[in-house]
């Protein structure tokens, strides 16, 4: 299991990674992240024809000051692609009203190869992220 956080609040520019600063666990080489980058690489050492991971990312999310009121996104990412099945999606009433976001997702890595994953600001727009937390578990 790995744990990659930021506690600062970050302004992240659209369709860009959340930057990951600190690494509060990180057990295995299976796992692999640079400090302050927003890619986690898994890899697929296993015996098996594939790893199983579960990567879930939580964080509070506001549109900064001079931004539009509106809808605002964040996806976990496959190999920089966004995942539908794990995207939140908030509305704030105004710049910088948070809101609290989580997506998990389970992610197959072929035996041999390796996959990154991310969580991304998949608005149209620049958006804070605080808090932010994402979890890479090996679970099979």
């Amino acid at each position: 299991m790995a744990e990659f956080t930021n506690s600062s609040i970050v302004n992240v520019a659209a369709g860009q990674n959340v930057p990951l600063t600190e690494t509060a666990v990180c057990g295995k080489n299976c796992i692999v992240h640079r400090e302050g980058a927003g890619i986690v690489t898994l890899r697929g050492i296993t015996n098996q024809c594939k790893a199983r991971y579960k990567v879930s990312f939580g964080a509070n999310i506001a549109i900064p000051t001079g931004g539009t009121v509106g809808a605002i996104t964040s996806a976990l990412t496959i190999n920089g692609e966004p995942l539908v099945s794990a995207t939140a999606t908030v509305t704030p009433a105004a710049v910088e009203n948070y809101f609290n976001v989580f997506v998990a997702a389970f992610v197959d890595v072929p035996r041999g190869c390796c996959v990154t994953v991310t969580a991304k600001n998949t608005s149209a727009q620049a958006v804070l992220f605080a808090n932010s937390n994402l979890i890479a578990e090996r679970v099979g």
